[in-house]
């Protein structure tokens, strides 16, 4: 079992129209709601991919009633969400169908009590020990102590359980230092984490604060990984244009399927970075397109870097 780890759950929607145009209405031509979050995202991704997961973190008001109601379709993923008094945020993506942008607006989630802190805590124990892998993803919500991150990655640690780190600002400069085995930051999350903006000299950085391997999303340019056995890119064979919410999820959960099914990092990379791309075609963050992520799979490049990480 892999467990997903969402402190700040959402219910994720998504509104298509024509063109999206400041101070204008807009007659909108789809909509989705799906169970979200980025642990959510990389859950329902590993499931996909075929792997059993338990999705925790926090649930509480009517969206969150809707996420769980609609996590329970899910076969592979079980429901370990801990209730809390404030309601579950919403998260917002107005996609426009003519140049493929999405503007996104990200409510700030409730607001946890210490009590629910501490219940969630003693979930998370339990869940670890069982785990063959964690995946510690996305914001913090209110309430929730800033040092989260490096409290779970040690629990994980202690447990032998390996571990991966998908977040930004103070909570990733607080949890790389409690060396998680794996983050996963964008460019961006990257370059306010180091203070560089070379994006090799930033991962090696990054390792240097404490995580034992590196893996840098550069957007349509694929991945860059730094661990103690070297360093590697890897990008898709072409430009897949469409949707990229949600892409950074699928890549961490292309990075934890490789890690328990123990392949080697380029194995794993090439997966994260077929996964990732496929992701970018499906109607909403959390699904990918099978036929064009296994089109993918065998025509992603890896090219390794020898020189020590």
């Amino acid at each position: 079992m892999i467990l997903t780890v969402t402190l700040n759950t959402a219910l994720d929607i998504t509104y298509r129209v024509r063109a999206l145009r400041p101070h204008a209405s807009h007659r909108v031509t789809e909509v989705t709601e799906r169970p979200g979050g980025k642990g959510l995202n990389v859950a329902r991704v590993l499931a996909a991919l075929g792997h059993r997961v338990t999705a925790t973190g926090f649930a509480g008001g009517r969206t969150g009633r809707s996420v769980q109601d609609q996590l329970a379709g899910i076969s592979e993923v079980v429901d370990a969400l801990v209730p809390v008094a404030g309601a579950t945020r919403r998260t917002i993506a107005v996609v426009d169908e003519t140049t493929g942008d999405t503007t996104q607006l990200n409510e700030p989630g409730p607001e946890i009590a210490p009590a629910e802190w501490s219940a969630f805590l003693e979930v998370y124990g339990d869940l670890v020990s069982s785990a063959a892998a964690v995946a510690l993803c996305g914001s913090l919500p209110p309430g929730v102590p800033v040092g989260a991150y490096a409290q779970l990655v040690r629990t994980a640690r202690s447990a032998g359980v390996p571990v991966l780190l998908d977040t930004s600002g103070e909570p990733l400069r607080r949890g790389v230092a409690a060396r998680p085995d794996v983050v996963k930051p964008n460019a961006d999350e990257l370059a306010e984490l180091t203070g560089s903006y070379e994006p090799l000299q930033a991962t090696r950085d990054a390792r240097r604060r404490g995580a034992h391997a590196v893996v840098a999303s550069l957007g349509a340019e694929g991945l860059l990984a730094v661990n103690a056995e070297g360093r590697w890119r890897a990008a898709p064979p072409r430009r897949i244009q469409g949707n990229p919410t949600g892409a950074g999820d699928s890549a961490v959960a292309g990075l934890l399927s490789g890690l328990v099914d123990l392949l080697p990092w380029p194995a794993r990379l090439a997966r994260a970075v077929a996964v990732s791309a496929a992701s970018v075609l499906a109607p909403a963050a959390g699904e990918f397109d099978r036929r064009v992520y296994e089109e993918l799979l065998e025509r992603v490049i890896v090219t390794p870097h020898n020189a020590a990480a």
